[in-house]
């Protein structure tokens, strides 16, 4: 499956490039960008929601939702390469709605979504 459409590519370059110059270490500001996808690992550990991309570094930034939930970057090179469970690769979550969701919501559903599973 291709991670990115056309579509949602355009738009996770357009972000990063509106934000470019902005950047920081931190991002405090960019929580309440708008995440343009999910990616996820159907057989294992990791969601990532993103906001934009950079093509020329192959970086997006986003929600990473790993053994923690946090701001940062993601390889999309990696992403890509993964193999889990079954030689399965990461995929995205077709349901997903773009542009709805800031990364701060995001990083809350995943938060509720942890407590739920360690229960």
């Amino acid at each position: 499956m291709m991670l990115f459409t056309k579509q949602i590519e355009n738009k996770l370059i357009e972000n990063h490039k509106k934000h470019k110059e902005a950047w920081n270490e931190e991002h405090p500001e960019y929580v309440e960008s708008k995440a343009v996808v999910k990616l996820f690992n159907p057989t294992g550990l990791g969601t990532w929601y993103l906001s934009e991309y950079n093509p020329e570094t192959n970086e997006a930034f986003g929600v990473c939702v790993l053994h923690e939930v946090e701001l940062g970057y993601v390889d999309i090179n990696e992403l890509k390469s993964f193999r889990g469970q079954f030689n399965l690769g990461i995929e995205r979550d077709k349901s997903f709605p773009i542009n709805r969701l800031t990364l701060k919501q995001c990083q809350e559903l995943a938060k509720k979504r942890q407590e739920i599973e360690s229960m």
